[in-house]
């Protein structure tokens, strides 16, 4: 434990800010899972859950609660999940297009496909005739 005066303030006051800090995160995890839910929900535009989540990343960000890209990075993040439902109300036929050929393009690359050809060519070396001396 601390032992100055000044240590022990120290403490309480880190605390003090802990808890505050924890009930805003808590808030604003809140607020930015019921614009989620909404979305995943089916509702297109949740306008109003949306602001009041943007706003509430805004505060904690100018709070110093979260960092300014953190936040930034959320609003981003969630405007882009909106967006997206949005387009896919508004469109159903083209979305669902994009999606198959996204998946399409995705099932060629990435870490597995190098993975399997990786272990493909290591199978072809080990297979493959060693000259006998």
């Amino acid at each position: 434990m601390a032992n100055t005066k000044s240590a022990k303030k120290r403490v309480r006051v880190s605390r003090t800010k802990h808890e505050r800090n924890r009930v805003v995160r808590a808030a604003v995890k809140t607020r930015v899972s019921r614009v989620r839910r909404l979305v995943d929900g089916g509702e297109t535009a949740p306008a109003a859950e949306l602001t009041t989540a943007v706003s509430a990343l805004d505060r904690a960000a100018e709070r110093g609660i979260l960092h300014p890209n953190n936040a930034a990075r959320r609003k981003s993040r969630l405007m882009r999940m909106v967006a997206k439902a949005a387009a896919l109300a508004a469109n159903p036929e083209a979305a669902a297009e994009a999606a198959a050929s996204a998946k399409a393009h995705a099932k060629g690359t990435g870490k597995s496909a190098a993975k399997k050809t990786a272990a493909k060519r290591a199978a072809a070396r080990s297979t493959a005739k060693k000259p006998s001396k």
